[in-house]
């Protein structure tokens, strides 16, 4: 059973910093898969955020969060991370990480079988 845990949210001024930690356990995190962080926003849809493959290491993000967010994991602890910096208000949302085999797109949420609750991030001005 595929379990994750999210944590790390919360409410920083504009310019602020947060990093939000994701527990993966369960029989799809591996070597070969992606591991991503989602985020909606009211009244919008959901998105990619950035994301992880785990079987090359490379890296994707949004052209939105590019330079500023930066995901990785620590495999020994079974844990996906999303660094955040230069927080801006239109990055408030809350946040999901999300797990899924090694076909598809990184950024399509509907592919993904197994998702976190959720943390919320507020940015204020």
């Amino acid at each position: 059973q595929v379990q994750l845990v999210e944590s790390g949210g919360g409410s920083v001024q504009a310019g602020g910093s947060l990093r939000l930690s994701c527990a993966q356990s369960g029989n799809i995190y591996g070597h070969y898969s992606w591991l991503t962080w989602f985020r909606q926003a009211p009244g919008k849809e959901r998105e990619g955020v950035a994301a992880i493959y785990s079987g090359s290491g490379n890296t994707y993000y949004a052209d939105s969060v590019k330079g500023r967010f930066t995901i990785y994991q620590d495999a020994a602890r079974n844990t996906l991370y999303l660094q955040m910096n230069s927080l801006k208000p239109e990055d408030t949302a809350m946040y999901y990480c999300a797990v899924k085999g090694y076909t598809g797109s990184w950024y399509v949420p509907r592919e993904y079988p197994y998702w976190g609750q959720g943390t919320q991030v507020t940015v204020s001005s």
